[in-house]
């Protein structure tokens, strides 16, 4: 028999993926490695990681980070300044649809219209100088208020009426307020006195040469307050009236010709 002592056996191969490399190595995709989130966080939430270690085969591999999101509650006093904006808005709208539903009813319901300024007579009795550029003269006339309203009674308030001649003013007379009834006219005496005016070179010449002619030319501008009442609805405005007249000479001018208008300012 030989004396040599029996060999051992041969150690078992190690598979290629239970090398120690194997055990240390591991791969970007790997499933327990969560890829980065892309997302933006709201403001709204709060994030919370924790690392949790992974082992594989008894061995400590990298840590996993676990992430929880809490949700942070609401501010109810943001809530609550947006709900009074929101109702402010809401009341608002409606008040504005019923005023303006009222204004077209009551407009379509009474049909305002606007007072009438108008002259029907006139009388020129004097017209003089003092000297080439200092004018005397006496205007009498009728002027004619008419509230041409079915339903709306008015007041005439801060009455003035001027006498011009070519844009040059040269009398003013004032007016005591007084009030119309509806579908009311109103004739009121006017005297239209000049004394001592001074009137432009030019001026002065024209007027000459319209006496002369027979045939003057003056301008009245009436500017009146009117306050409208129907029922208990109350509004003011104001008006204002101009006439063109055309007269004959003193003392006995009387009038031959008048364009009236009337309108709000």
């Amino acid at each position: 028999m030989s004396n040599l002592l029996p060999l051992p056996p041969p150690p078992p191969e190690t598979p290629p993926w239970e090398t120690p490399s194997s055990i240390w190595y591991t791969p970007r995709t790997t499933p327990w490695r969560t890829p980065q989130s892309t997302q933006s966080t709201p403001l709204t939430q709060m994030v919370l990681t924790k690392p949790t270690a992974v082992k594989l085969n008894g061995l400590d591999a990298e840590p996993r980070i676990d992430t929880v999101i809490l949700r942070q509650p609401r501010s109810s006093k943001n809530n609550l300044w947006i709900w009074c904006v929101v109702g402010l808005c809401f009341v608002f709208s409606l008040l504005l649809i019923f005023s303006g539903v009222t204004t077209l009813t009551v407009f379509l319901a009474i049909r305002p219209r606007t007072p009438v300024f108008d002259i029907p007579n006139a009388n020129l009795h004097t017209i003089y100088f003092d000297s080439p550029v200092y004018f005397n003269g006496d205007l009498s006339m009728l002027v004619n208020f008419t509230n041409p309203n079915k339903k709306i009674e008015v007041r005439f308030e801060k009455l003035g009426i001027e006498l011009f001649f070519f844009n040059k003013l040269i009398a003013v007379q004032a007016v005591q307020p007084f009030s119309q009834r509806k579908h009311e006219t109103r004739l009121e005496p006017i005297r239209l006195i000049s004394s001592l005016v001074c009137l432009p070179v030019n001026h002065a010449v024209l007027l000459k040469r319209q006496v002369q002619n027979n045939k003057i030319e003056y301008e009245i501008r009436g500017t009146f307050k009117v306050r409208a009442h129907f029922g208990m609805i109350h509004y003011s405005y104001w008006l204002q009236g101009r006439c063109q007249l055309q007269v004959t000479g003193p003392p006995t001018g009387i009038l031959i010709s008048r364009i009236c208008t009337t309108k709000r300012r």
